[in-house]
């Protein structure tokens, strides 16, 4: 059975748009479908899924979803064979919205691609969003996880290099919020799930200014990453390097990358506005 997306939570509020946010939460469905797994490939587009799916997992009425369907069909967003639905390119309107205004992804990728060509390792840039951290810049050498990552992909924060940075730098107040409110489960046997001991290693990363990941978050994976600040030193992004474990130690990484992500990180955020 299919995931389910929780509904949104309608604020008791005037100003609060409950069908913008139904029309947002249908959209977001695409992204987390899985769809055609019980139909040959050859008969479904491998993006697409049925009104009926839609409404499944966002938890709507079919005529509501119908409703907001053909108006995201009519607009651009969404085009259908009158029975699938799928995406168009056009959604990514939506997003590079935010990228246009936000200036981090264009001047982190000029220094991500100084720390490729200087490690021949993968580099990326990642924001704080809830519990998951999302791709804003990537400067890739070669595919070293089973999932492929791009702008915008997310991942979990408590196991992840980037995650644990901008964590380890949240105010007191907005930490204990994200505790309360995270799960934490283990994606392999080396995984940091337990309250405490995340707690324990966040404060070690604060102290270090930089987190080591090795292989919690997938087997086979080490990845390095360090905070990249803005103005009145608040922590806005963080840079990685993310390698295979069998091709790269833990003191090779901390030796000989950890120096030319400082020095990235640096340039990234003197360009920011960080003295």
């Amino acid at each position: 059975m299919p995931k389910k997306i929780s509904p949104a939570s309608f604020a008791d509020s005037p100003d609060f748009v409950v069908s913008l946010a139904r029309g947002l939460d249908i959209i977001k469905a695409f992204a987390v479908s899985e769809p055609g797994q019980n139909l040959p490939a050859n008969l479904r587009p491998a993006d697409a899924m049925t009104l009926s799916e839609v409404a499944e997992k966002t938890g709507l009425a079919r005529a509501v979803v119908r409703r907001f369907l053909y108006t995201l069909v009519e607009l651009g967003y969404v085009v259908t064979d009158g029975k699938y639905f799928r995406l168009t390119a056009k959604i990514l309107d939506l997003g590079f919205a935010y990228l246009s205004s936000f200036s981090l992804p264009k001047i982190a990728e000029r220094f991500l691609e100084e720390v490729t060509l200087e490690t021949k390792e993968s580099s990326s840039a990642s924001v704080l969003d809830g519990h998951d951290i999302v791709y804003v810049a990537r400067v890739q050498t070669r595919r070293i996880m089973s999932v492929s990552l791009g702008i915008g992909s997310r991942l979990p924060a408590f196991c992840t290099s980037m995650g644990r940075v901008l964590l380890a730098h949240l105010p007191p107040e907005s930490l204990e919020q994200y505790f309360k409110t995270a799960k934490l489960s283990a994606f392999t046997g080396k995984t940091i799930d337990q309250p405490e001991a995340l707690r324990k290693e966040l404060s070690s990363v604060a102290k270090q200014g930089f987190a080591l990941i090795d292989q919690e978050l997938e087997l086979g994976l080490r990845s390095l990453a360090v905070p990249v600040f803005a103005a009145r030193g608040r922590a806005v992004a963080a840079i990685n390097i993310g390698t295979q474990a069998a091709r790269t130690t833990k003191t090779q990484l901390l030796q000989e990358y950890l120096p030319v992500l400082r020095k990235a990180a640096k340039n990234i955020s003197s360009c920011l506005g960080h003295l």
